[in-house]
């Protein structure tokens, strides 16, 4: 049976993504080099950390060009947190170029007067439009969320829910194709959590 591949780069929530997973009863393989991947249905990139140093891990690994194959060939890709932001062309937290598989950059969560940074606890799912996770009109999902940056993609047609921020909207959920990655901590987050994650294996081709 394929398996679910977890890329293992050294950043963050490897081990709770791997246990949320395996309680839906999917095999699962850490991805640490190319020929793991062949086995696998489809890719979750997760990530805890820094822009930088977690670039500098992924490129470390030789697995960018992998990546970057996997998800142009039309296969089934999720990323988690950071490794939502590691999608992104550049962020406001560092200096190297991230992967640009999805056009646009991450910025500094703007500094509101009644609202902490980072952003931190649980917070409702706004969906823009229906999704592989939610439903355009599906609301009171409720999810955690720890970041001080958030995606600010070229095409907004690719952000597939928002999170409220004081007055502002962040960044939720994006969905290009294949590719789907949230801000938020699926593994972290739940009966929700675990309701969007059965989706997301659902939809997997």
């Amino acid at each position: 049976m394929s398996k679910i591949g977890i890329i293992d780069y050294g950043m963050g929530n490897i081990h709770s993504v791997t246990k949320a997973l395996e309680s839906l009863e999917e095999d699962i393989v850490l991805i640490k080099n190319s020929q793991q991947i062949k086995d696998c249905k489809a890719l979750i990139l997760p990530g805890v950390g820094s822009f930088d140093p977690a670039m500098n891990n992924l490129i470390n690994t030789n697995l960018i060009v992998d990546i970057k194959n996997w998800i142009n060939s039309g296969k089934s890709f999720l990323g988690i947190c950071l490794g939502l932001q590691l999608l992104f062309e550049s962020s406001d937290e560092g200096s190297i170029n991230g992967l640009g598989i999805v056009k646009g950059q991450i910025k500094r969560i703007p500094q509101l007067s009644d609202q902490r940074i980072p952003h931190v606890g649980w917070c409702e799912l706004l969906p823009t439009k229906n999704n592989s996770l939610l439903k355009n009109d599906e609301l009171n999902n409720w999810v955690y969320f720890v970041h001080s940056y958030y995606a600010v993609p070229s095409n907004k047609n690719f952000i597939a829910a928002n999170v409220s921020y004081g007055n502002e909207k962040l960044t939720a959920i994006i969905e290009q194709d294949n590719l789907i990655a949230c801000q938020f901590h699926p593994e972290k987050s739940g009966k929700t959590g675990e309701k969007l994650l059965r989706r997301w294996l659902k939809s997997i081709q």
